[in-house]
């Protein structure tokens, strides 16, 4: 059975909780395009997270605009549509981070 998104983004917060970061749900009124998740861990290390389901999801032009301007401004910024992707971004080193996407 194919994973929504939802199931992905449930993960994705609850390996935030368990490293004792927090994942803000982002809905900010009047912008499009701005990223799902907003992650914070100590470090500090603040995230960006554009979640798409596994089969099918797309990203916008408007969400590639806003992951250059995030990453022009020092922010990390990923796309995520598995676990796997998830789990790599919780453990995976500096380097491993910058180069994804």
């Amino acid at each position: 059975m194919a994973q929504r998104e939802a199931s992905i983004e449930e993960y994705l917060r609850q390996r935030v909780e368990v490293l004792g970061g927090v994942c803000i749900k982002l809905s900010p009124v009047g912008l499009r395009g701005v990223p799902d998740r907003l992650i914070v861990l100590s470090g500090p290390r603040v995230v960006f997270v554009e979640l798409k389901r596994p089969a099918g999801g797309v990203i916008s032009k408007l969400q590639h605009w806003w992951r250059a301007r995030l990453l022009a401004l020092g922010c990390e910024h990923h796309f995520i549509k598995t676990r796997a992707e998830v789990d790599a971004l919780m453990g995976g080193t500096q380097d491993e981070r910058q180069r994804q996407d």
